[in-house]
């Protein structure tokens, strides 16, 4: 547990986890305040992170693939699961696991084992409930409801030391965003007001950084053109000012970049390749057994190339998401930054 920073000012990291359907997306909507996700996406299959305020405090809330999500393949899946880790180090302060309040299912009472197995046996006590309802969110009378409804419900809240909240699927519903950061704000305090962290967390905070440092001795030659240019049309404390722009706007850039790619997680693209590749081709030279030695070569071929494939659809991810975090070029970045504050030179 990381006890060092307190306080209301701290960012607070949320780790939302959804069971099936769009409840953890509703969610992330109703915490940020703004339609983050719109109303036909069901569910994603990659790792996200988005950053904003609820009841004036800042959060960084951080998606994944759902728990029982049928459609993304058990290498995608272990990747994402190391993206989402990267995105929330060094842990999160809260893992605020989604339901939808109509849909709940004996299926649902599994939860907390699938949680456990994917960020450590201590991770439930980090946990809360947050269950999506339709319409009219009032407080006691809802969380009565709650008490009095089936049983698998009650015992899944129970699971998670009996901390739930209700929250409307309508984002635009902002009644209750005060009494939620209180009940987060009480569960962080009562475990000493640090974030959960896991070996495997860790594992995540040194890969990220040592992305970083790569990154950084990339960039090294270009921040020195920059720097050059700026102490060319800026002195004194205007040149500082802009030098720390422009320092926390390549800082943020590539925390962006090596949260969403370091080694770790090619490490894990990797060992999905090439396990694709050798159970495709052992699948393949066992059907061609039927047509003898020949069938067998021929088809073990042809099963490791289809099942080094499917290993490796991941990558496609990597490259989309790294489109979308940072920009295509370097370069375009610093020049951006030069024409925006070098627009009024001085004389």
């Amino acid at each position: 547990m990381d006890k060092r920073k307190k306080g209301s000012s701290m960012e607070l990291r949320l780790m939302v986890v959804g069971s099936s359907g769009s409840s953890q997306l509703l969610l992330t909507n109703a915490i940020l305040g703004r339609e983050e996700f719109s109303k036909d996406v069901i569910s994603i299959s990659d790792s996200r992170k988005n950053v904003g305020e609820l009841a004036g405090r800042r959060m960084a809330v951080i998606n994944g693939p759902n728990i029982y999500e049928k459609d993304i393949s058990q290498v995608k899946r272990k990747m994402e699961l190391r993206r989402s880790k990267c995105l929330c180090i060094p842990g999160p302060h809260a893992f605020l696991v989604a339901f939808d309040m109509e849909k709940i299912s004996p299926n649902d009472i599994r939860t907390p084992k699938l949680l456990m197995r994917r960020f450590g046996r201590h991770c439930l006590r980090h946990c809360m409930v947050l269950l999506a309802c339709e319409g009219n969110t009032e407080g006691a009378a809802l969380e009565d409801r709650v008490k009095k409804t089936d049983w698998h419900l009650r015992e899944l809240i129970e699971k998670f030391g009996g901390r739930f909240h209700v929250f409307s699927k309508n984002w635009r519903d902002r009644s209750l965003d005060r009494e939620l950061l209180q009940k987060i704000e009480r569960m962080v305090a009562s475990l000493g007001g640090g974030h959960f962290s896991s070996r495997t967390f860790q594992k995540a905070e040194v890969s990220v950084k040592k992305e970083e440092k790569k990154l950084r001795k990339q960039r090294a030659a270009e921040n020195e053109k920059v720097w050059t240019d700026l102490e060319k049309h800026y002195i004194s404390d205007e040149l500082y000012h802009h030098k720390d722009a422009y320092v926390t706007n390549v800082s943020a850039e590539i925390r962006a970049k090596a949260e969403m790619d370091n080694g770790w997680l090619r490490t894990s693209l990797a060992r999905g390749l090439g396990t694709g590749i050798v159970v495709g081709a052992v699948m393949g030279a066992l059907v061609g057994s039927i047509e003898g030695p020949g069938g067998m070569i021929f088809y073990g071929i042809i099963g490791g190339a289809v099942g080094g494939s499917a290993g490796g659809t991941a990558q496609v991810a990597i490259k989309h998401m790294e489109d979308r975090v940072a920009p295509t070029a370097r370069v375009n970045f610093n020049s951006i930054f030069i024409n925006r504050f070098f627009a009024a030179t001085r004389p």
